[in-house]
């Protein structure tokens, strides 16, 4: 052995885990942090395991591989209401009762993203899916962060209309 691998906690790891343990008592169970970013929603009127199971059937609806997980956490908050949280506790009630009908566990324990799809056309035609639905199109595309993402430069009405800017821009035609 070497004398590291004696010595045990550095006090630099110690620091790190201590911090950590003092987060996690001061945020409570209402928190939903992401462990690979810097993001973190806190719930109020809904579980965090309901904010969670919205989070991930925002990215089944609307699926971008390259919109990071604090995005869809911003146009699903709305949810996170008092007037809300019964459409919430029961559409998810149906969405998981959904999955357990196609053999799963929750909608949230399914791994594969084409089985959670099956699960949610087989709701689609619910209330709790179409105002989930139509609220992620102006609660995830009005965020101006993401549009870099998508190419869009914004409104052009300000500087000239898109004849002057942006309407031959196209390189892939």
């Amino acid at each position: 052995m070497t004398k590291h691998d004696l010595r045990g906690l550095t006090r630099r790891q110690l620091l790190s885990r201590s911090f950590a343990a003092g987060a996690l008592v001061v945020t409570g169970a209402g928190f939903i942090a992401a462990p690979n970013a810097a993001w973190a929603v806190e719930v109020t009127a809904i579980t965090p395991d309901q904010m969670a199971t919205l989070l991930q059937m925002a990215r089944d609806i609307y699926p971008h591989d390259q919109v990071p997980d604090q995005f869809y956490a911003v146009a699903v908050k709305g949810y996170d209401a008092e007037d809300k949280k019964d459409l919430v506790a029961a559409g998810i009630t149906e969405l998981d009762a959904a999955a357990r009908a196609m053999g799963h566990a929750s909608y949230l324990s399914i791994g594969w993203e084409e089985d959670r799809v099956q699960v949610l056309q087989s709701i689609e035609t619910g209330t709790f899916f179409q105002t989930v639905r139509s609220g992620l199109v102006t609660g995830l595309y009005n965020q101006k962060e993401i549009w870099p993402i998508f190419g869009y430069q914004g409104e052009s009405f300000s500087q000239g209309g898109y004849i002057e800017r942006g309407f031959n821009d196209i390189d892939w035609l």
